[in-house]
């Protein structure tokens, strides 16, 4: 579904459609947030994914996990944090879309929330804590409310929309070394470049589109909002 969510969003952008990322952004959010996750009480955030490991149990959270975090980013990169993510979609209507600010060196941050979420899972069990599914559907509505909190705090620290996802995002620890093997990424035309840098400044991920290697600067993080292909100005960026 994660490659829909793409298909969507990159035709509504070809037919010049304004907020076509954001539109699929709630579409597909609300959906996971709202019905998925409040209504059916299918957590879906990384202590649901760990939840049903523990349990031994292919529900939701599993399948969700294996085809968007695991297996989809070999083919789609970054598309999910791009178009579907529940907590991009408040973030991104934030007012510093283009960072204002250097990239710090935070992301080991990232490795701390992982651990974490696996730790208070794994102790649910350990300690035979009563009612598992009650305090794990709580759990879900704190954990989001506290992402929230924490990534519009981060985004006015850092002046930067996508602070969260660059230095906290656990979810990223999936992400990023399947990214590195995209099918789908951003490419660069030499011949029509002429280095002028609009799409370095644009690019909400910092990622460095003048270069077409595999190991460009923050490449694992494209998030293939196609912001770099709109402004560049020799049309020399391209999927």
């Amino acid at each position: 579904y994660i490659g829909s969510c793409l298909a969507l969003g990159i035709f509504l952008f070809m037919k010049k459609v304004k907020y076509a990322r954001n539109v699929v952004q709630f579409a597909v959010g609300l959906y996971m947030l709202v019905y998925l996750g409040i209504f059916s009480h299918e957590n879906m955030q990384l202590e649901g994914f760990w939840y049903s490991l523990f349990l031994g149990a292919f529900e939701a959270a599993v399948i969700h996990y294996a085809v968007a975090k695991i297996a989809g980013p070999l083919f789609f990169g970054r598309g999910w944090c791009g178009y579907a993510c529940w907590t991009a979609m408040v973030l991104d209507l934030l007012p510093y879309r283009t960072p204002r600010r250097p990239r710090r060196r935070m992301g080991f941050l990232r490795y701390i929330l992982f651990l974490a979420s696996l730790l208070f899972v794994g102790a649910l069990f350990l300690l035979n804590v009563p009612d598992r599914p009650r305090v794990m559907f709580r759990s879900f509505l704190a954990g989001n409310a506290l992402y929230y909190g924490i990534g519009i705090a981060l985004a006015f620290a850092f002046r930067d929309n996508r602070a969260f996802c660059k230095y906290v995002c656990p979810i990223t620890v999936f992400l990023k070394p399947a990214s590195y093997f995209s099918v789908l990424r951003v490419k660069n035309d030499r011949k029509k470049c002429v280095g002028c840098g609009k799409c370095r400044k644009v690019c909400p991920m910092d990622v460095d589109m003048t270069d077409n290697s595999r190991r460009r600067l923050n490449g694992t993080e494209c998030i293939l909002c196609l912001r770099c292909v709109e402004e560049c100005p020799q049309k020399a960026l391209h999927l």
